[in-house]
């Protein structure tokens, strides 16, 4: 087994090859799909009605805007199996839903990062990661 390593600032990060580097180039394996290019009168029944024609839908959340309301235009759709996800992916990517064409691919898990804090200094106030 060989190791790569991985330059970051200030430290290196040494990942084994056959985990690290294969991740980069294969999709994530999970049911949840990423789905952007949602029109604004998308609601969470007209899109779980659009995907269930490939399977199981156990989930569709849409993000909405905070302060207006609206749906910001992306959303999320969780299937019970990962073929079903990854059929969904392949059919619905590109194709036209209510007038506006949708990208779709394998949802990303969340980085969860340390939070921003502020820090003055003489040019005025930075914003640095917490440590």
């Amino acid at each position: 087994m060989t190791t790569g390593f991985v330059h970051s600032a200030r430290r290196v990060i040494t990942a084994s090859s056959s985990s690290y580097w294969r991740s980069f180039s294969s999709p994530p394996s999970n049911n949840k799909l990423f789905v952007a290019g949602l029109s604004w009168s998308v609601d969470e029944k007209s899109l779980k009605e659009a995907f269930s024609t490939f399977g199981e839908v156990s989930e569709v959340r849409i993000m909405y805007d905070k302060d207006s309301g609206r749906s910001r235009g992306f959303g999320f759709v969780n299937f019970s199996k990962e073929d079903e996800a990854s059929s969904a992916k392949d059919s619905m990517d590109g194709k036209a839903f209510l007038g506006r064409p949708l990208r779709v691919c394998f949802a990303l898990d969340k980085v969860h990062r340390e939070p921003v804090s502020p820090r003055q200094n003489n040019h005025g106030t930075t914003f640095i990661r917490s440590r």
